[in-house]
């Protein structure tokens, strides 16, 4: 009988990530300790992706179960995400997977997790600017940080809903009004960014993109950020490549013809990042990545930049380094249009009733 039992048990754990439950008030047993992690797999960390079920959000997170630093892996979204986790934890990887579903479920999604990626919102469409993703993304992104704030306030927190610039601020008030808000700990996804312009430099030098280290600086969007290219390129050619990297999101969108936006790169990028965050947190040295963040290494009071990362998520914000006079002429027409940004974000927080 005890056999049989213990047969049971084990038969129920491993199917209890394809039933979330549907009652409100019904709780979810989260695995602890030993449970925590498939038999034989390294001890890791514990991630969530809030979005999990949308473009970026799938392709995120199968590579995210590939990540040999991560344990567990909750998949949160409002649609679709018991089929997202049955297909994912399927993957003979380390990493448990556990889905939940809807907005009962946030808390239980969120609770003990050492990671947090908000890939969540609507997409970009042809003709649709990153200004037009606001008055959606913001309602999102403002409903999972307070789920955050509340039961993992002390989680990295990775942001890629768009529009970034705008986003973050976003961010930052909510935790500011929970009384949760450490900077070191929110960070603004600009890896695409920096993944395009490693990629179009390798393409023009005829190098492994791999072996190629491009900062961008400023922002997330169009010209509110600019390239630091090698120093061996014409202006011309500086300009060529900024333009392209500045206008790669618009290219995908126009490729795929309405039928989607940089979901592809876009995962890839934030599984970099998130692996770099990952790699910080266990205490490796020497990580650095670009990402937009509360800096002060600008007038402006957000700024994407390289920082390194660490047991305590942005250990520091490195400084900007010379720059020629094509690169401070594109910082300073992304300056302009990134603090009209930032005001958006700040002021539909604060402005919102309570």
């Amino acid at each position: 009988m005890e056999q049989r039992q213990g047969a049971a048990r084990r038969m129920a754990r491993i199917a209890s990530h394809l039933r979330p439950p549907t009652d409100q008030m019904e709780e979810v047993s989260l695995p602890g300790g030993s449970d925590c992690r498939a038999k034989g797999a390294a001890p890791g960390f514990k991630v969530a992706i809030l979005g999990a079920s949308g473009g970026i959000g799938q392709p995120l997170a199968l590579l995210m179960k590939m990540n040999p630093l991560v344990s567990v892996l909750h998949l949160y979204d409002v649609v679709n995400t018991p089929g997202v986790t049955a297909d994912i934890s399927h993957m003979n990887t380390g990493a448990v997977v556990r889905g939940f579903l809807g907005q009962p479920q946030l808390e239980n999604a969120l609770t003990g997790m050492d990671l947090v990626i908000i890939p969540a919102g609507v997409p970009r469409k042809p003709g649709m600017t990153r200004d037009d993703l606001f008055n959606i993304n913001a309602g999102i992104v403002r409903t999972l940080c307070e789920g955050i704030a509340k039961c993992c306030p002390k989680a990295i927190v990775n942001v890629i809903s768009n529009p970034v610039n705008s986003t973050v601020p976003i961010a930052v008030e909510v935790f500011k009004k929970a009384g949760t808000y450490d900077p070191k700990h929110l960070l603004g996804v600009t890896m695409l960014d920096v993944v395009r312009a490693n990629t179009f430099v390798g393409e023009v030098l005829g190098l492994d993109p791999r072996d190629i280290n491009v900062p961008v600086i400023g922002g997330h969007a169009g010209v509110t950020f600019t390239v630091n290219p090698p120093r061996l390129f014409t202006s011309e050619e500086v300009s060529y490549l900024t333009s392209r990297i500045q206008n790669g999101g618009t290219e995908v969108v126009e490729a795929k013809a309405g039928a989607g936006s940089a979901t592809l790169s876009m995962a890839y990028a934030a599984a970099k990042f998130a692996d770099a965050c990952l790699r910080g947190l266990r205490g490796d040295a020497g990580v650095v990545e670009c990402s937009y963040v509360a800096s002060q290494v600008t007038e402006l009071p957000f700024f994407a930049s390289k920082v390194r990362l660490g047991r305590c998520g942005i250990e520091e914000i490195l400084p900007l380094g010379p720059l020629n006079e094509f690169e401070r002429s594109g910082l300073e027409k992304a300056k302009k249009e990134l603090a009209e940004s930032i005001e958006n974000g700040v002021s539909h927080q604060q402005v919102r009733p309570s």
